[in-house]
């Protein structure tokens, strides 16, 4: 047999104001499925208050205590989970759970081709009716002509997966429409092939503020895998199970703090047992993780441990990477962030940039979503070449530290 559909994920929603939502989880395991489920709580903009999570390796069961807001799409947040839980089938008519995974398919990859007359905030408010659509911005290109207007390109993939539809393609038309009013001029949708959001190791020049790590952990750190810095604390004990690497980890909370040790975690196939993250008093967060290889075992070897450690401090203290450079007489802004194995990217990162630009007043001339190696990871890499006019109004280090505490959610 096995579960019900519906009771795969159930979300009870708060009864007073101030009070957290909670939201149980109970389905087969799969590794990287608290990477997944965190990642679809990041783009529906919740808060994570607290997690707790239980697995035998076969089984799983997660409780999150999240805040939401006024607009949070519930019934569509809790399809979206179901969704990454292992795949369903159907037996009587009745919906039940298997463990048995399906390689997923490569979504269709659309151009939206948006002309309209410029004005401030204009690129964050397409994105925002984007984002509610969920359509997922793969790359964009943005620039504006001489008589002021502006053509947007979007290469976008579409969550719901029916773009390819002339009612879906109308909904987006009229969504945006509703939104730019008179200012847009035209709105045009086209698939494209899917090669145009493939990595590039182009000539495309990055400043050292984005492919340096600035961090550097002596041997000794590196061998016992305990890591501690002003703001992270990471200690792996084998000591405590005879099964288990037990990792702790204190450190400032973030947006997306456990999506960022989750994916991690994901990408180096570790798997977990036994989990719970509580937010404390001043932002702080701990996090307890009893983990194990997927050869069932626990991380013995020094060096593995040092890696994984070393990797989840980086991440911590700098989950994006955020300058401003001159390019040439003009200001340009970049951010980075690692994108996961599966090819994933950081949800929002887009929307937010566009935000903490409009709520500055400071325009965006033009603007460019790619992907890169740097190092030996791939990255997506957003470089926003700002609108000056007669000047730059707002300074440097305000723009830069505007963008940073928006990505990081301390706005």
């Amino acid at each position: 047999m096995g579960i019900l559909y519906d009771d795969v994920v159930l979300i009870r929603q708060s009864e007073k104001e101030g009070e957290p939502c909670v939201i149980t989880v109970n389905c087969p395991d799969k590794t990287g499925l608290g990477s997944d489920l965190c990642r679809l709580i990041l783009f529906f903009g919740l808060t994570i208050y607290r997690v707790d999570v239980s697995t035998d390796g076969k089984w799983c069961y997660i409780v999150f205590w999240v805040f939401g807001k006024p607009n949070t799409r519930w019934s569509l947040l809790k399809k979206r989970m179901v969704e990454v839980c292992p795949s369903c089938f159907s037996a009587s008519g009745i919906a039940f759970y298997r463990s048995e995974l399906q390689p997923p398919k490569p979504s269709d990859v659309f151009l939206l081709k948006v002309c309209c007359r410029d004005r401030n905030g204009l690129l964050h408010d397409v994105t925002v009716v984007l984002s509610e659509l969920e359509l997922i911005i793969k790359r964009v290109k943005v620039s504006t002509t001489p008589d002021g207007r502006v053509i947007d390109l979007f290469f976008i993939t579409d969550t719901r997966e029916q773009m390819h539809t002339k009612k879906r393609q109308e909904d987006t038309y009229n969504h945006l429409n509703a939104v730019l009013g008179e200012a847009m001029i035209s709105c045009e949708i086209e698939m494209v092939g899917p090669e145009i959001t493939s990595c590039s190791q182009g000539p495309s020049f990055l400043p050292p503020a984005i492919t340096e790590d600035n961090f550097n952990f002596d041997l000794e750190d590196r061998q016992s895998g305990s890591v501690t810095s002003d703001s992270v604390s990471i200690n792996m004990d084998n000591s405590l199970s005879p099964a288990h690497t037990l990792v702790q980890i204190v450190c400032k909370d973030h947006k997306g703090l456990l999506y960022d040790i989750m994916r991690i975690l994901k990408d180096y196939n570790i798997q977990i047992s036994y989990g719970r993250f509580t937010t404390k008093e001043e932002k702080k967060c701990e996090v307890d993780l009893f983990i194990m290889q997927a050869d069932g075992k626990k991380i013995i070897d020094p060096g593995k441990r040092g890696a994984l450690s070393s990797r989840i401090q980086m991440v911590l203290m700098r989950p994006l990477r955020v300058a401003l450079v001159s390019r040439g007489p003009d200001t340009e802004l970049l951010v980075a962030n690692p994108v996961e194995l599966s090819g994933k990217g950081r949800p929002l990162v887009f929307y937010d940039i566009t935000l903490a630009l409009k709520m500055l007043n400071t325009g965006i001339f033009s603007a460019e979503i790619g992907r890169h190696l740097i190092g030996d990871r791939e990255w997506e890499v957003y470089r926003v070449l700002l609108d000056e006019g007669e000047g730059l109004s707002v300074p440097r280090n305000q723009i830069e530290e505007a963008v940073w505490k928006m990505l990081m959610g301390w706005e």
